[in-house]
C-alpha cells in the first residue's frame, strides 16, 4: 500500500493524470502507457486517474460510466500492468470499501468535502484520501475536512485546490491557497483542468478554458505545489465527460517538460 511519502520522495512534483472517466479498457491502458513513458523519462512520480463512475453530472442523460465493477477492474489492470498507483472518486459511504479493493487513492469530490460520514469511510479503508477543496470554501476551512480523516485514524491525506466559484458560471484560482493549505502538514495538489471549468452553462454541458492549462500549471509550480492533477484524453472533443477543459494527450509531454524545468529553476 502506497503512502503520501512514496509520492513525495522525488524532488519533482508528482502527477495525477488520466481521463475524467473510464470509457473502456483499451483507452485506459493506452493513456496510462503514454503517460508512464513521459513521467519515467522526466522522473515524475505518477498516479493514474480515472473515475469509475460520475455521480454529479449536469443532466440526467449525461454519461456516468460503463458499470462500476467493470471500470474498477480496469483501474486494477492499469495498476498491475504498469506497476503504478491509481486514484478514483467515491461519492457515498458504501463506495469506500468497494473502491478500496481496486485502487490506491480514494478521492473526495469538491462538492462532498464536508460530508463527515464519507470522509470517515474513506479514512477507515487505510488508503490515501485526496480531498478536493470545495468551490465554496476558503483554504483555511479545509483543515476541518482534513482533521476528520486524521481523527478517524488515517494520516495519509492530500488536499486538492480546484478553483473557487466566481459568479455563476466561472471559477478563479487564488494561488495563496496552496501555501496556506500546506501549513496543515499534508501535500497540496493543483487540479489544473477542473479549475478551468465553466460550470452551470445554460446548455447543461460544462464549458472550459483549456488554453489556460499551462498558465495555471506554471503558476502552481511557481508557488510550490506538491502535485498536479491533469485530466487528459487523446481526443477531448470525443471524451464522454469534461472534454471541454481537458488537455489533449499529445500536448502533455511538452507541458510537463517545461514544468520540470521551471521546478528545477526554482529549487
Amino acid at each position: 500500500m502506497i503512502t503520501i511519502n512514496d509520492l513525495n520522495k522525488s524532488e519533482n512534483f508528482f502527477l495525477m493524470a488520466g481521463p475524467c472517466v473510464i470509457e473502456g479498457e483499451d483507452m485506459a491502458l493506452r493513456i496510462a502507457e503514454k503517460i508512464m513513458g513521459i513521467t519515467e523519462r522526466l522522473q515524475i512520480p505518477y498516479v493514474f486517474k480515472g473515475s469509475y463512475r460520475k455521480a454529479n453530472r449536469s443532466r440526467l442523460d449525461s454519461f456516468t460510466g460503463i458499470g462500476d465493477e467493470k471500470a474498477l477492474k480496469i483501474l486494477r489492470k492499469v495498476s498491475e500492468t504498469f506497476d503504478i498507483p491509481t486514484v478514483t472518486d467515491i461519492h457515498e459511504t458504501t463506495e469506500a470499501a468497494m473502491a478500496a479493493e481496486y485502487v490506491d487513492v480514494l478521492q473526495i469530490p469538491a462538492f462532498l468535502c464536508r460530508q463527515t460520514d464519507l470522509l470517515v469511510a474513506a479514512a477507515e479503508t487505510g488508503k490515501i484520501v485526496n480531498i478536493k477543496k470545495g468551490q465554496f470554501l476558503s483554504p483555511g476551512a479545509m483543515q476541518f475536512a482534513v482533521q476528520k480523516v486524521v481523527d478517524a485514524g488515517n494520516d495519509n491525506v492530500m488536499i486538492t485546490e480546484r478553483g473557487t466559484t466566481f459568479g455563476y458560471t466561472d471559477l478563479v484560482v487564488d494561488f495563496r491557497s496552496i501555501p496556506q493549505m500546506q501549513t496543515f502538514g499534508f501535500p497540496v495538489i493543483m487540479d489544473v483542468t477542473h479549475s478551468l471549468q465553466q460550470p452551470n452553462q445554460t446548455s447543461g454541458v460544462t464549458g472550459g478554458l483549456p488554453a489556460l492549462i499551462e498558465t495555471i500549471a506554471k503558476a502552481a509550480i511557481a508557488v510550490g505545489t506538491d502535485g498536479l492533477f491533469i485530466e487528459t484524453h487523446p481526443e477531448p472533443s470525443q471524451a464522454k465527460s469534461d472534454g471541454a477543459n481537458m488537455l489533449r494527450l499529445d500536448l502533455l509531454e511538452d507541458l510537463l517538460t517545461r514544468l520540470v524545468r521551471l521546478r528545477q529553476a526554482l529549487t
